[in-house]
């Protein structure tokens, strides 16, 4: 019985990994509300934030949509970004229009998701290859998976790129 509920509970980007025989971690951060948006909690289960990568979904200029995966305590270079993503410039799709971009609201955008879904190019920053974990989002507000970056890199067909400030 037990198996078969946590199979019940389990996200679409867990279902996805399952699928693709890559290993992770869950995890479960508490959120709070704030403004129109749910955000997590500041204090991350003891979770270091350079462990922790929030996916941001940008609009290029030559491309469409682009995605950088970066650790919490950090921010995009957006002129490091437009260059490896070969734009001119980069800007963040607007909150009104991230659910149509993305197929996520904020807080809950995954690199995994919008991979199976959209055919963006995705670049996860540089620092997540010194890690053997990196948690990122597994679709759901407070849901989170843990897993390696390579193995994530791979399977996203993406590569890793000095993208952060």
């Amino acid at each position: 019985m037990s198996k078969k509920k946590s199979h019940l509970n389990k996200t679409l980007v867990e279902k996805i990994l399952d699928k693709a025989k890559i290993a992770y971690k869950p995890y479960a951060f508490s959120t709070h509300q704030e403004g129109d948006v749910q955000q997590l909690n500041s204090d991350h289960a003891g979770i270091a934030e350079h462990k922790i990568y929030k996916t941001l979904v940008f609009t290029g200029h030559t491309t469409g949509p682009v995605v950088a995966v970066i650790p919490l305590d950090t921010q995009v270079d957006w002129k490091k970004l437009s260059k490896v993503s070969g734009n001119k410039k980069v800007g963040l799709v607007p909150l009104k229009d991230l659910m149509k971009t993305s197929g996520y609201e904020h807080g809950a955008n995954t690199p995994i998701g919008i991979h199976e879904t959209h055919n963006y190019p995705i670049f996860v920053s540089d620092m997540a290859e010194t890690e053997a974990e990196i948690i990122v989002s597994a679709g759901k507000i407070g849901r989170s998976v843990g897993v390696n970056p390579s193995d994530l890199v791979n399977f996203l067909s993406s590569k890793f790129a000095d993208i952060t400030e």
